[in-house]
Parts: structure tokens; C-alpha cells; sequence
């Protein structure tokens, strides 16, 4: 499958190890490139539908400096939102326990934005996902959050986790994309480069 990739090296342009993990069930070899310093800032007008494909994209353009002409580069953004309110990576535990208490007993929305790009040729495309969590009590946000050190999730959770076990009623649309990367869509898009 996805033959027509085999004129690329494909480079996955994320540090995530579960990234990592969701591109290595396609089969196709790729190697992991991360770049620092990239700007992942956003207009704060920008609607909530959109950040994720936003920042796939600025990632896209800081790596587009060390493109070469037979790669294919991939990168991603995911964040969390209910409501108005839109939920990052948590910069400790105390905004980590704070985002989980927020979302618990409400359903929110996942989204994930994806660029993939060659010198020829770039598509980007955003995946959206609902989920509902359930009430989670003081004490299993105080042991999520110490035992599982969710601070580099968008939400300050990972559905792959304890926490997807415990507290995940329900989910309408791509469970990768909770994950953080929807691998049904980025297989369409591959089928097409």
C-alpha cells in the first residue's frame, strides 16, 4: 500500500511519541526530524476550528528551511475546547489538575490540524472529534495528573491513558484524533500525493 510514497523519505516534524506510534501502524518508514524554537502562537480572534490546522501550518513553514527535494514532511497540532475556552498543553501540574476539572462531567471538542508538504506540494486539513468526559472526583485528577504527567497533552489528558479507561463516556468521531493524529484522513491525503 501507499506505493506512490516510495519516491519520498517521509519525515514525521513532531516530538510526540504517540505520533510516532500512530505513523509506524501504516507501515511506511519515516523518520522523526524536531526543529525548536518554532512559534505555536495564534490570533486570538482566530475561531477554535481552525488553531490546530493554524499551527500545523507555522510548523510546516519552519520546516520548510530544511525541505529536501525527495522528503515529505508531516506535521500536527491538537487542542482541546469546550465552549469558548480553548485548552493547550498545561505549563504545570496545577493548570493540568485545573483543565481536567474543568472538563469533567462535560463534553468537549478535539481538534487536529495536519500539514503535509513536499516542495511541490502542500495540503493541510483539520479532524474533529466530541468527547464527553464523566465526573472525575479531586482524588482521580490528583492521581492522574501525578502518575501519568500529562503536562505535554493538549488538554492535560491523553484518551490512551488511565484516564481514557476511567473517565471517557463517550466519543463521536476519530478516536486517533483524540490520540493526536487522525490517521484515517491522513491515509486518504497520502493515497493522493
Amino acid at each position: 500500500m501507499l506505493e506512490n510514497l516510495e519516491k519520498y523519505q517521509i519525515v514525521l516534524a513532531s516530538s510526540s511519541p504517540r505520533r510516532k506510534e500512530l505513523l509506524q501502524r501504516l507501515g511506511l518508514p519515516f523518520k522523526v526530524r524536531t526543529l525548536l524554537g518554532i512559534d505555536e502562537t495564534y490570533p486570538s480572534d482566530l475561531p477554535a476550528e481552525k488553531i490546530a490546522e493554524y499551527v500545523s501550518q507555522k510548523k510546516a513553514e519552519g520546516y520548510k528551511k530544511t525541505l529536501l527535494d525527495n522528503e515529505l514532511i508531516i506535521t500536527a497540532d491538537t487542542i482541546v475546547c469546550m465552549g469558548d475556552q480553548v485548552y493547550g498543553k498545561p505549563h504545570d501540574v496545577e493548570e493540568a489538575k485545573t483543565m481536567l476539572h474543568e472538563l469533567s462531567g462535560h463534553r468537549h471538542k478535539v481538534f487536529s490540524g495536519v500539514t503535509v508538504f513536499t516542495k511541490d506540494k502542500m495540503v493541510s486539513f483539520t479532524v474533529e472529534s466530541r468527547v464527553t468526559f464523566a465526573v472525575l472526583d479531586q482524588e482521580e485528577i490528583d492521581y492522574y495528573v501525578e502518575n501519568y504527567l500529562p503536562l505535554d497533552k493538549a488538554g492535560a489528558y491523553g484518551i490512551q491513558d488511565w484516564i481514557g479507561v476511567v473517565a471517557i463516556e463517550s466519543i463521536e468521531g476519530s478516536y486517533f484524533n483524540v490520540v493526536g493524529l487522525p490517521m484515517q484522513r491522513l491515509y486518504n491525503i497520502l493515497k493522493k500525493f
